[in-house]
């Protein structure tokens, strides 16, 4: 201890000699340095061995997953419409009064369904009438044809009893039409909209009754960029989201496609149709749409994996004796989330995907196992395409 406060002093000094030109408060500044100094050199040469050892590194604890081939799709993302597969707007024919109304908002019915009954009573007279005469000349034809074969009558009197019994029937026919047109029936099954008249109302050609959709399935168009019009075909998949239904996926086909391209948006329109037996989708529905171009097999990796250095991409491995290495890739396509490895990586190696900033290639490390790490890569690939 002697020997290095001796050492201060002379070092202390020595600088009073070389910095003997400074002014007072510097020399103090320069002083104060050179005892800080020399107190840690002492410290570094006096101290136990044992001190300043460092201690060894601890091994850090990572999370691996083994490289595995999993299913990938190629596929194209939209936004499409929904539209009824049928729809009219229910109306009349002709201008009359409604006698009686035989649904409610939002009914489904059936085929041939009686909904709205216009007044009908003279119609329904006229039938009568014109069949009543219909009847008549069939009668009075079953009575000269045998005086027509006995020549007592001319042949003349039943050609023109034959036309006009024709044109009773006629009469008939158009008579039976005008009466169909009061009764307002479906079309085809389907739900109907809101009731926009009332019993005791004039309706006219043309005005609103109500509506009717055939919604147990579902066209649903969207937009394809022309890039890709060379893959579209009927029969591709498609699945699509709607906002009302975040958790669910509708599945449909592709039933057609577009004769022309758009050439304000170089896309064309592909329809596809999906089944809505519940009904949960309704005409009008925005909706994100998921064209499956084609299903194939590849590697797959978190993003997070994948350590880029300048144009080049690598992963780290660890081996069978728990070390580190780097390794480099090639990437396929991307999504959200996920990567595809083309080269570099062979199934069953153990690649980092947590913990990479707490080691570097040479580290040993003590590994864990992601949990349902394949299931997490199919799932999310899909839900990110």
């Amino acid at each position: 201890m002697r020997s290095t406060i001796t050492l201060d002093k002379k070092i202390i000094d020595i600088i009073h000699s070389t910095f003997d030109g400074y002014g007072l408060e510097m020399k103090k500044i320069i002083v104060l340095i050179a005892i800080v100094l020399a107190a840690l050199s002492a410290y570094y040469l006096l101290a136990p061995k044992e001190a300043i050892v460092q201690r060894p590194r601890p091994i850090p604890n990572v999370v691996v997953a083994k490289v595995a081939i999993m299913p990938i799709r190629d596929e194209v993302e939209a936004l499409g419409t929904g539209k009824a597969y049928e729809s009219i707007i229910v109306t009349s024919k002709v201008t009359e009064i409604v006698t009686s109304i035989n649904f409610n908002d939002g009914d489904l019915v059936k085929k041939g369904s009686l909904l709205v009954q216009l007044r009908n009573d003279e119609h329904k007279a006229k039938v009568a009438v014109t069949e009543i005469k219909l009847v008549e000349n069939l009668r009075e034809l079953d009575r000269i044809r045998s005086l027509v074969t006995s020549k007592t009558i001319a042949e003349l009197e039943r050609d023109r009893l034959q036309s006009l019994i024709d044109t009773t029937r006629a009469e008939v026919a158009q008579a039976k039409a005008a009466l169909e047109d009061r009764a307002i029936k479906a079309p085809f099954p389907g739900k109907l909209g809101l009731r926009q008249v009332s019993v005791g109302s004039l309706v006219t050609p043309g005005e609103q009754i109500s509506t009717l959709d055939d919604v147990s399935k579902i066209k649903l168009d969207f937009s394809v960029p022309e890039r890709f019009i060379q893959e579209l075909q009927p029969g591709k998949l498609v699945e699509a989201k709607a906002v009302a239904y975040p958790d669910r996926i509708f599945k449909g086909v592709v039933t057609s496609i577009d004769s022309r391209v758009n050439p304000d948006t170089r896309a064309v329109v592909v329809r596809a149709v999906m089944p809505n037996d519940d009904y949960k989708l309704l005409p009008g529905m925005l909706m994100k749409v998921r064209l499956i171009k084609q299903s194939r097999e590849a590697l797959l990796l978190p993003e997070a994996a994948i350590i880029p250095i300048q144009n080049k991409h690598y992963v780290y491995v660890v081996n069978a004796e728990n070390v580190v290495e780097q390794q480099q890739v090639t990437l396929g396509s991307r999504t959200r989330g996920w990567v595809e490895i083309t080269d570099g990586l062979k199934v069953d190696q153990q690649v980092i995907i947590r913990g990479i900033l707490k080691v570097r290639p040479g580290d040993k490390v003590q590994v864990e196992q992601a949990e349902n790490f394949k299931f997490a890569q199919v799932e999310g690939m899909e839900k990110s395409a």
